[in-house]
């Protein structure tokens, strides 16, 4: 559901982040962008801590991906978009700490993606979600992920395995992994 007042407010920013920013944050992009109905006022983008700046998705990441994206760069992650950003997607804690090193305020929008999806989930199944559209169920979860956080397993994990350079399989395995995640995040954001 799109209307007037919500199409005229700029996209809600998701940046996801990984290493080389050409398996698993693109995947993130890839997956989420195509999850996501056009119009939904949410933009997603991704970045690389240590990025393989202009190289396209690896080989075999883009053999696993369900939704190719053509023309994809690997870009270096900076102190800019962190900022622009409304809400940044780690793959594991240790990226989640180097978002957050770089932009100390950014500590309450960066996530690991298991832990936004949880979140998600939680802030749904509680009835605290706004009814509407993808972006604004989404800026809601990031604005209640402290009322939340609490409520998650302990011993959760929440690192995406990093394939690159490794067996087709471990790519697999990565997609597997980033699927779980925005499977339930994607159901929680359709709009109600």
């Amino acid at each position: 559901m799109t209307d007037a007042s919500s199409a005229a407010r700029p996209p809600l920013s998701v940046l996801a982040v990984c290493t080389g920013n050409v398996c698993r944050s693109p995947a993130v992009e890839a997956t989420l962008t195509a999850g996501l109905r056009r119009g939904s006022g949410v933009a997603v983008s991704s970045a690389g801590l240590r990025a393989r700046i202009g190289e396209p998705v690896a080989r075999d990441m883009a053999l696993v991906l369900t939704h190719p994206l053509p023309g994809f760069a690997a870009r270096q992650l900076d102190s800019a978009m962190i900022r622009e950003a409304d809400i940044v997607l780690a793959m594991t804690r240790a990226h989640r700490a180097s978002v957050v090193t770089a932009v100390p305020a950014a500590v309450r929008k960066t996530f690991t993606l298991r832990e936004f999806a949880d979140l998600a989930v939680l802030a749904r199944d509680h009835g605290a979600l706004p009814a509407g559209s993808a972006r604004d169920r989404l800026a809601a979860v990031a604005a209640l992920a402290p009322r939340f956080r609490a409520l998650r397993r302990a011993g959760a994990v929440e690192d995406i395995e990093d394939p690159y350079g490794r067996e087709l399989f471990t790519y697999g395995r990565a997609m597997a992994q980033i699927d779980e995640c925005l499977t339930p995040l994607l159901a929680v954001l359709k709009d109600r």
